[in-house]
């Protein structure tokens, strides 16, 4: 990926999510270096899932800057949501039993939001929100996911690109964004500010 044959822009991806990366490697972008951003991710009180998604993107590409200095910075955040509540990345399998349960024959929404940082310091962030519909699950079906250890480290304790898709009745959004990255608008964003993004016909 390069502007007019020239040097291919360097960018710093600011998270740890190997998701995220590969998603980005499917189009073409290659990140020069990869930098997660260790922040508080407490949701601040009455903070709706969409404004929580997007400020720890917005803080994650902060934080990254401070550390790598005038690069492309891009980073991202996944909040899964039941109606108003936020269910973060569990700490434990009873943590993750109880988001399985609770996402249970419901219809959720995830919400990926991406901030980009130029390296002349502007700024800017999109959001992707998709509604998700889990089938009725079962002890038996919540118990194997548990021991798959798959939810560790997940947003709403599961990965939809692994054993939970099994569980996925209907998505209407970005299917990327579901599992990290919502492709078209962080290419647009990318495209938008300057970075070099070659697209397909």
């Amino acid at each position: 990926m390069s502007a007019g044959g020239g040097q291919r822009a360097a960018l710093v991806l600011a998270s740890a999510s190997p998701r995220r990366r590969n998603l980005l490697e499917t189009v073409g972008i290659a990140p020069g270096r990869v930098r997660p951003a260790g922040i508080d991710e407490t949701p601040r009180p009455g903070e709706a899932p969409r404004a929580l998604a997007l400020r720890l993107a917005q803080a994650k590409a902060a934080a990254a800057r401070a550390a790598q200095g005038n690069d492309w910075i891009l980073a991202a955040d996944t909040v899964v949501a039941c109606g108003r509540r936020a269910l973060g990345k569990p700490q434990d399998e009873d943590a993750a039993r109880a988001c399985l349960a609770m996402l249970s024959g419901r219809r959720h929404r995830v919400h990926t939001a991406v901030a980009v940082l130029a390296p002349d310091g502007r700024a800017a962030a999109r959001l992707a929100s998709a509604h998700v519909r889990f089938k009725r699950l079962d002890r038996r079906e919540i118990d194997a996911y548990i021991a798959s250890g798959e939810w560790r480290g997940k947003a709403g304790g599961y990965a939809i690109q692994g054993r939970a898709g099994a569980f996925v009745i209907a998505i209407n959004g970005s299917c990327s964004g579901v599992v990290g990255l919502p492709l078209y608008e962080t290419l647009t964003l990318l495209a938008g500010m300057g970075f070099p993004v070659d697209r397909a016909p």
